[in-house]
């Protein structure tokens, strides 16, 4: 087992009642995971105009989409070690707002491309800042609210967050790609002057007082202990099905739509919006759920099972059907993914204050980077059984794998987050 033990009471906590669920923390938070959104689900809206705009047309139309894809992924799993290990050295809102940062330049420069690798290269780049907006922004809440108002603080982060999706495709439906784009990256920008008034945790800068007493942002040290490397894998495995559901379902939804039979076109940003607005719900209920039931641990194995229920849907209620069946069908998936609020908060509650960052930053950034094992996985597999039968292969393994970590998971609501994690060797 890991030592965790309480921080060293090196200074009196500050004083005055504790920040509501309302914070500025909370505010900063919420809108900077909404504009990350926006330009994460951006691409998947615009993937066919973007696309076709550049030349490029009929089975590529796929294939460079998924390499686009798994670009903009690969750039996320490099950017979440880097702005986790940033943030336990030098202090949550250096990530928040360095991440921003650097994603709005990038997205701005995704409305400016003329070329297959510069649209790449600036995916990568824009991967690389959207990487640290999410775990910076639940570190930060997880820290500065009482334990028994967490999960609502990081129930309005996630659900706020996921709603920018439902924007992103407003957005491109009024507007070019190009223009698109270019607003993604101007609301980026401006979520940078709501810095002011923001203030990293008590908790971190009680750490940060000890100086080198202790190891902070050691990511190594996730895999020098096999408790804390389990509690990491059984972290990222819980969410792996969300984005087998958004990547492969959604994304792919008008190959699917002709595949299935679907009766009229079916629009990719309509599937995303709706895939949204269920996510947006979803997050309300599992967040509010966890807090009456006082469990992390039962919402996420309930949802993991309606994840489950809903996929298997999928392959047979909107066949044959209207496209409004099918948007549905989107709504419900959204749903049933709905308790990425749940899971992004146990990511944060897992691990002691000099790793928290670290994991809160990479957990939700590998679930995203598991996308490139899950389309490489989703191609070969279509390769051999087709378009249904090699993705519903694939989502088997994915909500498999979930539902057995999720049952070996520790529950954490209610646990105090202010202690460390001490380094221990493998053996």
């Amino acid at each position: 087992m890991n030592r965790l033990e309480p921080a060293p009471p090196s200074a009196p906590a500050p004083s005055g009642p504790p920040p509501g669920v309302l914070s500025a923390a909370v505010l900063v938070a919420s809108l900077g995971y909404f504009v990350d959104i926006y330009d994460l689900l951006l691409f998947s809206i615009v993937r066919v105009p973007s696309l076709r705009a550049l030349g490029i047309s009929g089975q590529a139309l796929i294939d460079d989409g998924v390499f686009l894809l798994n670009t903009q992924m690969a750039g996320m799993l490099l950017g979440g070690v880097f702005w986790g290990v940033l943030g336990d050295r030098k202090g949550r809102l250096h990530i928040l707002f360095g991440s921003i940062t650097l994603y709005s330049l990038a997205t701005l420069g995704n409305g400016l491309v003329h070329g297959l690798p510069a649209y790449a290269a600036l995916r990568f780049l824009a991967g690389v800042g959207l990487a640290g907006e999410l775990g910076a922004g639940v570190t930060l809440v997880s820290e500065i609210l009482p334990k028994e108002l967490r999960g609502w603080g990081t129930m309005l982060v996630a659900s706020v967050g996921v709603s920018g999706a439902v924007l992103a495709n407003v957005v491109a439906t009024r507007f070019d790609w190009r223009t698109a784009y270019l607003i993604g990256g101007g609301l980026g920008l401006a979520l940078l002057l709501l810095r002011v008034g923001v203030a990293e945790s008590a908790v971190f800068r009680r750490l940060e007082r000890q100086g080198r007493a202790v190891a902070r942002g050691n990511f190594l040290s996730l895999f020098t202990s096999w408790g804390r490397f389990r509690r990491y894998a059984k972290t990222i495995l819980i969410g792996t099905p969300t984005w087998f559901v958004v990547g492969i379902l959604v994304t792919f939804s008008p190959e699917f739509a002709r595949a299935l039979g679907v009766t009229g076109a079916v629009s990719a940003g309509s599937a995303v919006m709706y895939c949204y607005l269920g996510l947006v719900i979803g997050d309300f209920a599992s967040g509010a759920l966890s807090q009456l039931l006082r469990s992390r641990k039962k919402v996420v194995v309930g949802y993991l099972c309606l994840v489950a229920a809903t996929v298997a849907a999928w392959y047979v209620v909107p066949r044959g059907q209207a496209p409004d069946l099918l948007y549905a069908c989107c709504a419900a998936l959204g749903f049933a993914a709905g308790y990425w609020a749940i899971f992004v908060t146990v990511g944060a509650e897992q691990f002691g204050t000099n790793l928290r960052a670290t994991v809160a930053t990479t957990v939700p950034n590998f679930v995203r980077g598991m996308l490139v094992l899950i389309t490489s996985a989703f191609q070969v597999a279509r390769a051999h059984l087709g378009l249904l039968g090699g993705s519903a292969l694939v989502g088997a393994v994915c909500v498999g794998v979930a539902l057995v970590a999720a049952v070996r998971l520790e529950e954490t609501f209610g646990r105090d987050l202010d202690y460390l994690e001490l380094d221990e060797p493998l053996a």
